[in-house]
């Protein structure tokens, strides 16, 4: 096979250094669509590849080779890659296997769990006030999801930072962001290259909530100081209460990479006017990850031919 088969292995890591970036430059709503579909493709690239490696391996072994009628000459000078190579990609991909599987298992749980709890919450509201003096608020994912503020929260906020509190909340629930961070963090178990990329997706689902939250209120300095207070109130009376898995939150900081914070982070974009699209950007990261797609796909149209070459040696 040629050597663009290993573009889908290398690009992922391009995709790592340059997720935080896209997060901050983009806005919103395009960096949260852009990185999840990035994580997804490459995700699958890079598993595909590890697959068509590992098959060409597996053919080069005499056994198979003659089981399928193959031409051991003709599959060594056609494909010089070697059977080591091979089983290390195999291994690689059973451990991507598993590990995707595990998530999967995981997520799909977690989300079950959150809309059973959903559903025992009190009344028939979306929203549900919860007598606690710990300062918490968060969206639980579910089939409608709810929005849980304890009373702490409540009394933490003005009037004004409350209705932000709740545009930020029903953002989330409307906008099904736990389904963008649970694609990103299944592509992350199936590649841990692109932890960074789903640690950026929960941040930008953030942002974008944040952004929606700004337009409804009308006043970005009102939302960032929605934002910064409810997090301090959170830092200083955290809450005990079980939260649902795949929750998403206003004072949510599970993103947390070198640098400032989250919340700070997102904080100080509210300060700044909107982001601007950046169209250049946008259509190079996308190309770049078609060409990690494309390659997958070229490296199987390369195997299918030496697979009927070898056979017509033979």
């Amino acid at each position: 096979m040629k050597l663009a088969v290993y573009l889908p292995l290398i690009l992922p890591l391009l995709a790592a250094v340059s997720a935080r970036r896209l997060a901050e430059w983009l806005p919103p709503r395009s960096a949260t669509w852009l990185l999840t579909g990035s994580a997804v493709v490459l995700a699958a690239a890079s598993s595909a590849v590890l697959a068509l490696l590992a098959l060409a391996a597996t053919i080069r072994i005499p056994l198979v080779a003659a089981v399928a009628d193959l031409s051991m000459h003709a599959l060594s000078r056609e494909d010089p890659s070697s059977l080591p190579l091979g089983l290390a990609a195999g291994a690689l991909l059973a451990a991507a296997a598993a590990g995707a599987a595990r998530a999967a298992w995981r997520r799909t749980s977690a989300l079950v769990d959150a809309h059973r709890q959903a559903r025992w919450l009190p009344g028939a509201e979306q929203v549900v006030v919860v007598s606690d003096d710990a300062a918490d608020a968060y969206t639980a994912p579910g089939w409608p999801g709810r929005i849980v503020i304890t009373t702490g929260m409540m009394h933490a906020l003005t009037a004004a930072e409350r209705r932000v509190l709740l545009a930020h909340e029903r953002a989330h629930a409307s906008g099904y962001h736990y389904l963008f961070t649970a694609a990103a963090r299944l592509a992350s178990a199936a590649n841990p290259l692109l932890r960074p990329l789903a640690a950026a997706v929960g941040y930008s689902v953030e942002r974008w909530a944040d952004e929606q939250a700004a337009a409804a209120a009308g006043d970005r300095r009102l939302a960032a100081r929605a934002i910064a207070t409810a997090a301090l109130a959170a830092q200083a009376a955290p809450s005990e209460r079980r939260v649902p898995a795949g929750a998403i939150g206003v004072v949510a900081d599970s993103t947390r990479t070198r640098g400032a914070g989250a919340v700070p982070r997102r904080v100080a974009a509210l300060l700044q006017p909107p982001p601007r699209p950046r169209l250049l950007l946008l259509a190079v990261s996308v190309a770049l990850v078609a060409v990690s797609g494309l390659s997958a796909l070229d490296a199987a149209h390369s195997l299918h031919s030496l697979i009927e070459f070898a056979q017509a040696a033979a």
